[in-house]
């Protein structure tokens, strides 16, 4: 087993020094890269799979698309036929990258460690409660990383990847967010008008993430609990944290990004479920809503949900002193009226880009500063919501919250942490009811 970075041998931040030190790690480091890393010039870049679902099967395929010398040489994942169907899938789009043999298709817990000797540049998208652990083998390995989000689904976990960051910029090694909007050249611009003061200040923030569930999983008999909950994964919040870090950490990191990286000193929620019921939808709830409030007294309303037959919007409508912004389609209305005249671009593409470019340049790029923050206010929110009540970034930021066992103790063996009643469902939290939803 690995020895995990302890981020707690020193004393847990306050709100002000957990700024300054993501500041810091956003920095671009002036060390040389990791003699392990991948030197800079036009060789080929090795990247390696951990997780072969959509979301890092799609990585990959947008890696790949940053130039022919991006070749994929392995995958792992705990399920086999998900190896199998995304090699398939990408060997399909890319037979002259895709160099992944048998030997190179891992399977089991300990398959990322394989993965990572393997490659220059580790993707790791999967079961988002082992995002810290893997991120921090491969940093420690010297290997440059992307990271899909959520980067953390718990407090513990939040301090895990702080420290991988801390020890990314330390070695010269590049570590890079799965937020991709920070790459979106049309919200890029539209956020340098409102920090050029074109809408006055920011007085209130509505963000919206409201869609149908993600793809649920019926129970394959075959399966022990434990595999089920692996095998559906978004719906168990030991496995997600639900969906306040794993969906709307998205809008919430471009409010974010829009206050300049100022974090919020409390929030309270409201949620619950009331449409989601059968195993399929595990221990998580189908609707959130999460207020945050600002040191300015600024406040973000942030909403999602997962029901279908039901009102959809994924917008963020940003309310100015002089004007109010329309994210979704760049553009600002009051006193000086804007529009982003385009062209846009792909984000998704654009961030593996940005993360080859900086390992063949020597560059190293590192997403800490927002990573971090902005899974830290997803985290706030969510344990806002499970409590029901007033939360502040220090309990939250500084609580020992982990769901369920250590991501390093996780496996097949695990025992579950939650397991359905006599009619199928899963227990809930219960907002209100310290006895049975403790948090802090």
């Amino acid at each position: 087993m690995t020895e995990p970075i302890r981020s707690t041998d020193t004393p847990r931040p306050s709100r002000r020094e957990f700024l300054k030190a993501s500041a810091a790690a956003a920095a671009v480091g002036s060390l040389a890269i990791g003699r392990s890393a991948h030197a800079a010039g036009d060789e080929t870049i090795k990247i390696g799979m951990i997780g072969c679902g959509g979301r890092c099967s799609g990585a990959a395929r947008e890696s790949m698309t940053a130039g022919p010398y991006v070749k994929l040489v392995a995958m792992c994942d705990v399920f086999a036929d998900r190896v199998q169907a995304s090699r398939k899938s990408l060997r399909t789009e890319h037979p002259d990258q895709v160099l992944v043999d048998d030997d190179h298709c891992f399977v089991g817990f300990d398959g990322y460690k394989k993965v990572i000797d393997s490659a220059d540049v580790v993707l790791i998208a999967c079961a988002s409660k082992f995002h810290p652990m893997y991120a921090e083998a491969a940093i420690k390995a010297g290997k440059h990383v992307f990271v899909e989000k959520p980067h953390a689904i718990d407090p513990v976990g939040v301090r895990r990847i702080q420290a991988v960051c801390d020890l990314a910029k330390e070695k010269g090694l590049s570590i890079v967010s799965g937020l991709q909007s920070r790459f979106q050249r049309g919200w890029q611009e539209t956020v340098k008008r409102i920090h050029d003061g074109i809408m006055g200040d920011v007085v209130a923030m509505q963000s919206m993430f409201l869609r149908g569930p993600y793809e649920v999983v019926k129970r394959d008999p075959k399966l022990t609990e434990i595999q089920y909950q692996f095998r559906n994964w978004y719906h168990f919040r030991w496995l997600s944290g639900d969906d306040v870090p794993q969906s709307l950490v998205h809008n919430v990191d471009r409010m974010s990004w829009i206050m300049k990286e100022e974090m919020p000193t409390w929030a309270f929620g409201l949620a619950g479920r009331s449409a989601s019921f059968g195993e399929v939808y595990g221990d998580m709830f189908d609707h959130h809503t999460a207020v945050y409030e600002y040191k300015s007294g600024a406040r973000l309303y942030a909403l999602c949900r997962t029901q279908d037959g039901c009102y959809g919007n994924s917008g963020d409508i940003i309310m100015g002193t002089k004007g109010t912004c329309h994210l979704a389609r760049c553009r600002i209305e009051g006193e000086t009226n804007w529009q982003f005249p385009g062209p846009d671009n792909n984000p998704y593409e654009a961030e593996q880009k940005a993360l080859i470019d900086s390992v063949r340049e020597g560059k190293p790029l590192n997403s800490g500063a927002y990573m971090v923050g902005s899974t830290m206010i997803g985290v706030l929110g969510q344990i806002a919501c499970y409590t029901g009540r007033e939360t502040t970034w220090e309990e939250a930021y500084k609580s020992d919250l982990q769901y369920g066992p250590p991501p390093d103790e996780s496996s097949f063996d695990t025992k579950p942490p939650s397991v359905p009643d006599k009619t199928g469902n899963y227990p809930l939290p219960m907002p209100g009811m310290p006895g049975i939803t403790k948090l802090l």
